[in-house]
This record gives structure tokens, sequence and C-alpha cells, in this order.
């Protein structure tokens, strides 16, 4: 149960802080607002975490959770970026 208490929360914390990332400093960059990118720093994501946290029952789990945390927080940080007024 803590196990998944914990890769719930490693989802959210990437999700908000990539959306925040996205929103004010990847603003300009346009490959973030391409389809691919948000899959992309998804499964980076979800491989790198994969290979850090190695234990069975735990890895997928937090993988998978943190791979979607990191692509939902860029797919959102790129729309919000576009309905923003330029500074």
């Amino acid at each position: 149960m803590i196990e998944l208490i914990i890769a719930g929360g490693l989802g959210i914390f990437g999700y908000i802080k990539s959306r925040k990332f996205v929103r004010e400093r990847l603003r300009f960059v346009d490959a973030v607002h391409k389809p691919y990118a948000p899959v992309l720093g998804g499964l980076v994501t979800a491989l790198a975490v994969g290979a850090v946290v190695w234990l069975p029952l735990v890895a997928p789990v937090t993988a998978l959770l943190a791979g979607i945390g990191i692509g939902a927080g860029i797919s959102h940080g790129s729309r919000d970026s576009k309905r923003l007024p330029a500074p």
C-alpha cells in the first residue's frame, strides 16, 4: 500500500513540476509543442525510473505512474503556454 502511495505521489509531483517547467521555461521552444513530445518525455521518464527503482513489485507501477505524470504535465504545460500572452 505504501508503495502505491509513493508511486502516486511521484506521478503527481512529476506532473506539477513538468507542467510548470514547460509553461514557464520552455514556452518558446518549438519541439515541446509537437504532438510526440509528451509521449517521448513520458517514455524516457518511465525507462529512467524503471532503471533506478529495481524492485520487482514497485518498479513497473512507479515507472508507469511517473511516466504518465510527466507526459501529462508536458502536454498540459504546452497547452497552457499557448494560451498565455507573450511577455
